[in-house]
């Protein structure tokens, strides 16, 4: 009998995903939050692995978005120094630098202790394993959900709810959530809600699918907004990619890049920067 349970208990063990592996906090600045796939009973359902090429971009780089460098940078030396600081929302325009500004400051600040763990919005709901694991190291993390959206009440949008704001637990004191979404609410918002809105004599009351989609973004106490680029400043931002390459802004580039973005539909500084990539890489000698 104990040989036929030794047989079963050998198999099972097979189909058991294998022990996650243990982080090597020296390893790199980065992490990205690696899942099993399940929900472990016992144990953590997924790893901490470090990022080896880490994305190198500085935040002097960044052109047209000062203003909202100065917020996040603010925000971040405060939860670096120990000081109360806020969860960030940063939201708007595409390619205008919201998950750049989160990059450069890692780089500016690793030194005195910032680390940065990336999760996947599928992965939200082991954020309760993820702080666990942090929660004890002398290190300040950034929690990193890159291009978050939303379609419903998922998994992840009902843990991040709770883990800004609204559980008996929380996220620890050396941990901040910092997001990026092209969406202000980070879900899809529709005609059809809008008329759900009361109007009680001069006051508009938003229904109530409204404000349920408020109540997610709103429990992160900074949003910082990105706006289109107009033509001087995506010149501006081709200049200084060019310069980055190692190559000088003439008047034909200047056309040249205009027809790029338009091509492109957008003036962004992401259209900037492949651009500039492309041209550098056209008109340099091996």
């Amino acid at each position: 009998m104990s040989r036929e349970l030794d047989k079963i208990l050998e198999r099972l063990d097979q189909l058991l995903p294998p022990a996650p592996a243990k982080t090597d906090w020296d390893a790199s600045i980065a992490f990205r939050w690696r899942s099993t796939g399940r929900r472990a009973a016992v144990g953590s359902p997924g790893w901490l692995q470090p990022v080896r090429h880490v994305h190198r971009i500085k935040l002097s780089d960044l052109r047209g978005i000062d203003a909202q460098i100065a917020k996040v940078e603010q925000n971040t030396r405060q939860f670096i120094d120990g000081k109360p600081a806020n969860n960030v929302l940063l939201t708007g325009a595409r390619g205008t630098g919201k998950s750049s500004i989160v990059k450069g400051l890692l780089n500016k600040y690793a030194e005195q202790g910032l680390r940065l763990i990336e999760v996947e919005k599928n992965d939200l709901a082991d954020l309760p394993y993820i702080v666990d694991q942090v929660a004890a190291r002398k290190e300040r993390f950034l929690l990193f959900c890159d291009d978050l959206t939303f379609h419903g009440a998922e998994d992840g949008y009902i843990a991040l709810k709770v883990a800004l704001d609204g559980s008996i637990s929380t996220t620890s004191d050396n941990l901040l959530i910092y997001a990026t979404s092209n969406r202000r609410h980070l879900m899809p918002e529709y005609m059809a809600e809008n008329l759900e809105t009361r109007y009680v004599g001069e006051e508009i009351h938003p229904g109530e699918t409204v404000e349920e989609k408020i109540s997610l973004s709103e429990r992160f106490g900074l949003w910082v907004t990105f706006y289109p680029f107009d033509q001087d400043e995506f010149l501006d931002i081709v200049g200084q990619w060019l310069k980055h390459f190692g190559a000088s802004v003439q008047e034909k580039t200047k056309e040249e890049a205009l027809q790029w973005a338009l091509q492109k539909g957008s003036r962004s500084g992401r259209v900037a920067y492949q651009f500039a990539r492309d041209w550098v890489g056209r008109h340099s000698k091996k």
